[in-house]
């Protein structure tokens, strides 16, 4: 990759890779799925802000906004609810390291999508990441009950991955009809912010507002740098180097977030876990070194 990607690649890793700790400052006093709106609804306006500032273009198709819907429902919607939700019952830094499948479902979805071809190494990197995950959650799943939620903290963090990789594909399309990045964003983080609303609206959810100074720093953190910025430099790189290659920040991303949470959330390490992070790893390094 040139210095442009490069710079996008690492801005990518550094800001997501700690965002998953900033996520749980929003959790507790206020539903997830009313913060997931409060962060989306700041971020759309601040970048229809900039895009007026800057004279960015706005005005697209209808047919182009179906698709924005689709990227903002999926990506910056129903991908996000899920991963608050999951970091309701699970340590941040674990939901990182399942998000790290992110490049396994991008090149499965790729082959469906896009007509990507998917090779042994692939597969074989696909099988090792998903045996990491197992001996990652060997003792939650070995030990659950319906009080802990182990189980139901992974069936969310694996339900946001699929959700995830099909924003991926959408917003690969979307950046590839050269309309800005900003552009993109703004329409779609409305998107998903309407969506969200309306799914918030048919299941009752109250809208409600952390009162800690924490709940909204890391709101504005999560929205400008998290959202704006990181997102800015992802779709850069769906359109400058592919779904599949964009996807594999995912594999770097976990770490940065579960060195935090060891930090922060006082993850206790075992040998098993360390060993199925490793394997996580391994798995997605096989994908990434395929030719």
């Amino acid at each position: 990759m040139g210095p442009l990607n490069t710079a996008l690649y690492l801005s990518t890793i550094l800001i997501w890779g700690s965002t998953w700790l900033a996520i749980t400052y929003q959790l507790g006093e206020v539903d997830p799925l009313v913060s997931v709106i409060y962060r989306m609804a700041l971020g759309a306006a601040l970048l229809f802000i900039w895009c007026r500032f800057k004279n960015i273009p706005l005005l697209l198709s209808m047919h182009n906004h179906r698709y924005m819907l689709a990227q903002g429902g999926l990506l910056f919607g129903l991908n996000y609810w899920t991963i608050y939700w999951s970091e309701v019952y699970l340590p941040s830094g674990i939901v990182a390291v399942i998000f790290s499948l992110l490049v396994f479902f991008n090149i499965i979805n790729g082959r469906l999508f896009l007509n990507y071809p998917i090779t042994l190494p692939t597969l074989f990197g696909g099988v090792i990441g998903l045996a990491g995950i197992g001996m990652l959650f060997y003792p939650e799943l070995a030990s659950f009950s319906s009080a802990d939620g182990a189980l139901l903290g992974f069936a969310l963090a694996f339900t946001s991955v699929a959700i995830a990789s099909l924003g991926n594909i959408v917003a690969t399309r979307n950046g590839n009809t050269g309309i800005s990045v900003w552009a993109i964003n703004a329409w779609s983080m409305l998107y998903g912010t309407l969506v969200l609303t309306l799914i918030a609206l048919v299941t009752g959810a109250e809208f409600s507002y952390g009162s800690t100074l924490e709940y909204s720093l890391s709101l504005v953190y999560l929205s400008v740098f998290g959202t704006i910025l990181a997102f800015g430099a992802y779709l850069k790189l769906l359109i400058n180097i592919g779904p599949n290659r964009a996807g594999y920040s995912s594999l770097v991303i976990p770490f940065v977030a579960i060195i935090l949470s060891t930090l922060f959330e006082n993850y206790q390490w075992t040998w098993l876990a360390a060993g199925g992070f490793a394997l996580v790893a391994l798995g997605n390094y096989l994908i990434l070194t395929r030719r």
